[in-house]
């Protein structure tokens, strides 16, 4: 951590410095969890180690709760678990992620103190716990959570305060954050990174932090790699540059952006982009032209697009797909004469609709749908953002299935160059795309060389092959840093 320092930044108390020059893609400082816990959801189905998914897991015998990869993995959890393994048996049931993660926090402090553990620039007790701006609702919740946690907590182990109880609960509900899979498609879990809270937010951010699952793959043990995450540079820093992140999506307006800063983190935001409110014009954009809609007109067709958003929304929880497919549609008729490409609204149900097609296998309409998307992204994101990385690969993919060769070749190798930045070579979802940058030069070659013959062989080979399905369609919106328990 000898490349950071705390400072006190002014009108938004503590926040990190660097203490030397960083360039694009480099790691400023990598951090294991303090605590961390696999959502209650998905706790049969997630490793409680590394936060991979995996289709065989091997259950804790004692507890019969926690699951792992392999018996690496699991005597790796052993120091985390051993106390919960034995409550969770005495109690009959693992208590909620809030309770587990809580009751884990307190056995490290039980075991190894309070103070600053190794590594660590801030210690747990000098975390920002925000009980005090709480709701009523919020303060009725953490009532509830202090009750279950004390009927949970072991009497034998260490007893603590309900006031350093609540402090606890309180650094959980603003600093804990969400952890992802290993190709990084599904939030997985909950954890607590100390240094990492010291990091203020910006709407435009000179670094990104990006969770890494490890490696336990390795036969020999001093090749493992631990989970981790990582806060890597966007652009270039200089000494005594302030390290900031996004807490949440650019991809809204600096009203909506500070209202949900307000209501989860509980601060006003004053970045340059909130301030000024620098693409909110790109935004909120009308078609322009002879044919240039009027205010009352783009403000009905806005109203109709968060309309039609909360219907497909129900649809996609109910499976509906193809009722998902025709609201897209019926909105992209209204949206079309009207929006913008860089409007949001228009972004969005682009987003949705090539995302479900896609998983429909109607990868030519997805596709078109997907490039129009991409399109607008790269007019408002950061040019290394990792959500911009993610879509753009996304849209690489879509055309490639669609039989688009050149134009999947040359996303794929855009979202390569964006992740290679935020993720890094050595990240599982940077791994994939190298492997798909590879086979779809190589497939470009041969389009180039004889296009009639690419086509057919390219059909030869769907026709001997089981059609490969793609991800089922998250219902999330684009994650926040922080989990925000709901």
């Amino acid at each position: 951590m000898e490349s950071v320092e705390v400072f006190t930044s002014e009108g938004k108390g503590r926040g990190l410095k660097a203490q030397k020059e960083f360039l694009p893609g480099d790691v400023i400082f990598a951090e294991p969890a303090y605590a961390a816990v696999v959502f209650d959801s998905l706790t049969h189905v997630i490793c409680h180690t590394c936060f991979k998914r995996q289709e065989r897991l091997h259950r804790c015998g004692q507890c019969k709760f926690a699951y792992y990869c392999d018996r690496t993995c699991q005597r790796a959890a052993w120091l985390n678990h051993k106390n919960e393994c034995s409550a969770i048996k005495k109690h009959g049931k693992a208590p909620t992620e809030n309770i587990r993660l809580a009751a884990r926090i307190m056995w490290k402090i039980e075991r190894e103190g309070s103070g600053l553990s190794e590594g660590c620039l801030v210690s747990i007790d000098d975390l920002q716990n925000h009980v005090d701006s709480f709701s009523e609702e919020e303060k009725k919740e953490l009532r509830a959570d202090i009750e279950s946690f004390l009927e949970f907590w072991p009497p034998q182990s260490q007893q603590f305060g309900m006031q350093y109880i609540s402090h606890i609960f309180g650094v959980i509900n603003c600093n804990g954050f969400t952890l992802s899979d290993q190709r990084g498609l599904q939030a997985v879990g909950v954890g607590i990174f100390p240094n990492l809270c010291q990091a203020n937010h910006d709407c435009w951010p000179n670094c990104t932090v990006i969770f890494n699952n490890g490696n336990h793959e390795a036969v020999r043990s001093m090749f493992h790699t631990q989970m981790r995450i990582e806060l890597r540079a966007l652009s270039k820093i200089s000494p005594g540059d302030e390290l900031t992140v996004s807490y949440v999506d650019f991809l809204n307006v600096s009203e909506e952006r500070r209202k949900q800063l307000k209501k989860q983190y509980y601060f006003d935001c004053t970045c340059e982009h909130c301030k000024k409110q620098i693409k909110d014009d790109l935004m909120l954009a009308a078609k322009a032209g002879e044919s240039k809609p009027s205010a009352e007109t783009v403000k009905e067709v806005i109203q109709f697009s968060k309309d039609t958003l909360e219907k497909i929304n129900k649809a996609r929880m109910e499976g509906l797909y193809h009722e998902v497919v025709k609201l897209c549609r019926e909105c992209l008729k209204k949206q079309e004469p009207v929006l913008g490409d860089t409007n949001i609204y228009l972004l969005r149900i682009l987003s949705i609709a090539s995302e479900v097609l896609s998983y429909l296998q109607m990868f030519e309409e997805a596709a078109d749908y997907a490039k129009r998307m991409v399109d607008g992204y790269l007019k408002i994101y950061h040019p290394n953002n990792a959500q911009l990385g993610m879509a753009v690969m996304r849209a690489g993919v879509t055309h490639w299935h669609a039989g688009l060769i050149e134009a999947g070749h040359g996303l794929i190798c855009k979202a390569y160059a964006i992740l290679l930045i935020t993720h890094g070579p050595s990240h599982p979802i940077t791994k994939d795309l190298e492997v798909m940058r590879v086979q779809t030069e190589m497939e470009l070659r041969m389009f180039q060389q004889n296009e009639f013959m690419y086509y057919k062989m390219r059909e030869a080979a769907l026709k001997n092959q089981k059609i490969q399905v793609m991800p089922e369609p998250s219902n999330d919106t684009s994650p926040s840093l922080f989990h925000k328990k709901e």
